[in-house]
C-alpha cells in the first residue's frame, strides 16, 4: 500500500477530472441562480431527466455494495472482506451525497430540500425515499468517521464507534433495503405510462436485486482500480468471492426478468423492432446474460481482468436499466402529447461533475485517512 507521501494528487488525470469538477460547480451555481430551464431541457412531460436516471436511480444502485459488503464482515463476520469494508463504505457515501445532491438541483425550489425531515407525509412513496436518503447518508458518515477520527487522534470517539458499529450498520443494512427497493416502488405509479418491458408489480425487488449485482460489481471494480493506482494489494478470494455473488444476484434476477416478460408482454415482443425492445434487450445482454456466461467459467472468476471487464459490463448495464425507466420506457407515452427530451450539454457536464467529485474525494481520503487499515498491518 502506498503511503500518503508517495500518492501524487496533482497527475495529468486528477487535474482532468478537478477541471470538469470545478466547469459543474459553475454550471450548479448557475442553475441556483437562472432555474432549471435555464439549464436543463426538463418539462412538464419530462419532469425527470438525466440527473434522476443517472445521478439519483444509477448513484444510489453503486452506493450498494456499501450495506452488502458492511453487513457481511460487521454482521455474518466474514472476515474475508474486511480489508476493503472501509473503502466500500466511503464509496457509498459519496454515491448518496451526490445523489442527495442531484435530488436538491432537480426540484423545482432546492432551498426547500429539508422539508421532507419535519413535514412528513408518511403516505407518500418520495417521503420515504427522501427520508431513506438522509437518514443512510448520515449513517455512512458514522461508519466512516473512524477514519476521521484516528487522523486526528480522537481515540475515545473511534473506540465509541466501534462498539456501536454492529447495531449502526444492522440499520444501515435495513435503511439501504428499503431505500433501493422504494426507488423502484416510485414507477409503481405509472401504469400506462412505463413500458411493460419494465412496469410490473415487483419493481421494487426488481431494483432490489439490480442494486445487488451493481454494488458487488463497483466494489470489485475500486478494488481493482486501487490496487492499480494506490497499490493496495487485495487479496484474489476477494474478487473471485465478489464474482461469485455477482453470478448468484444475476441468475435470480434473470429468471425473474423472464416471468414478468413472460407474464407481460410476451417473449415475442422483445423481438418487435421497436425502440423499447431494442433497448430492453440490449440492456438485459449487457447487465444480465453476458456476465452470466463469463462468470459461469471458473477461469474468468479467477482471472483480474476477465473481472474488471464483466464489472464494467453490469456498472453499464444497470445504469441503462435506470435510464430505460426513468427515460426511455416512458418516452412513447410522454412524447405523444408533444413534447420531447434529451439532455443538454450542461446536463451531462454536471453529472460528470459528481464522478469527478467522488474520484477526487476518494482519492483524498486515501491520500490522507487509513481507508486500507489491514492492508498496511500486513504490510
Amino acid at each position: 500500500m502506498k503511503s500518503e507521501h508517495e500518492i501524487k494528487m496533482w497527475t495529468p488525470t486528477t487535474v482532468f477530472w478537478f477541471l470538469i469538477m470545478l466547469a459543474g460547480l459553475v454550471l450548479i451555481a448557475y442553475r441556483l441562480k437562472a432555474g432549471l430551464g435555464a439549464v436543463t431541457n426538463l418539462n412538464d412531460r419530462f419532469p425527470w431527466g438525466l440527473w434522476i436516471g443517472i445521478d439519483v436511480l444509477g448513484g444510489v444502485a453503486m452506493a450498494a455494495g456499501g450495506f452488502l459488503i458492511a453487513g457481511a464482515v460487521y454482521i455474518l463476520n466474514m472476515k474475508k472482506y474486511r480489508p476493503i469494508v472501509r473503502a466500500s463504505i466511503l464509496n457509498a457515501f459519496f454515491g448518496y451525497v451526490l445523489a442527495a445532491t442531484a435530488i436538491t438541483l432537480d426540484i423545482g425550489v432546492p432551498w426547500r430540500i429539508w422539508h421532507p425531515i419535519f413535514m412528513w407525509q408518511i403516505h407518500s412513496i418520495m417521503w420515504v425515499v427522501a427520508i431513506h436518503v438522509v437518514l443512510y447518508t448520515t449513517t455512512l458518515a458514522t461508519e466512516s468517521s473512524p477514519m476521521f477520527f484516528e487522523k486526528f487522534g480522537m481515540e475515545k470517539a473511534a473506540r465509541f464507534i466501534h462498539v456501536i458499529i454492529v447495531p449502526v450498520v444492522l440499520f444501515g443494512v435495513l435503511l439501504s433495503t428499503l431505500h433501493q427497493s422504494s426507488l423502484g416502488a416510485v414507477y409503481l405509479i405509472t401504469p400506462g405510462k412505463l413500458s411493460p418491458f419494465w412496469y410490473n408489480s415487483q419493481v421494487p425487488s426488481l431494483f432490489l436485486n439490480s442494486a445487488v449485482m451493481m454494488g458487488l460489481s463497483m466494489v470489485s471494480l475500486e478494488t481493482i482500480l486501487s490496487e492499480k493506482f494506490f497499490k493496495h494489494k487485495a487479496d484474489p478470494a476477494i474478487l473471485s468471492g465478489l464474482a461469485r455473488g455477482v453470478l448468484v444476484a444475476g441468475i435470480i434476477y434473470l429468471v425473474a426478468k423472464l416471468w414478468f416478460l413472460a407474464k407481460g408482454p410476451g417473449f415475442a415482443a422483445a423481438f418487435n423492432g421497436t425502440m423499447e425492445a431494442k433497448m430492453f434487450l440490449l440492456e438485459m445482454v449487457i447487465s444480465v446474460v453476458a456476465p452470466i456466461v463469463l462468470l459461469s467459467m471458473k477461469s474468468v472468476r479467477e482471472n483480474v481482468k476477465s473481472i474488471f471487464f464483466v464489472n464494467v459490463l453490469v456498472i453499464a448495464g444497470v445504469l441503462l436499466n435506470r435510464l430505460n425507466v426513468s427515460i426511455f420506457g416512458v418516452y412513447r407515452s410522454q412524447s405523444a402529447t408533444g413534447f420531447s427530451y434529451f439532455p443538454t450539454w450542461m446536463e451531462f457536464v454536471v453529472t460528470l461533475a459528481f464522478i469527478a467529485f467522488a474520484i477526487i474525494g476518494f482519492k483524498v481520503s486515501v491520500k490522507f485517512f487509513r481507508v486500507f487499515p489491514e492492508t498496511e498491518t500486513q504490510h
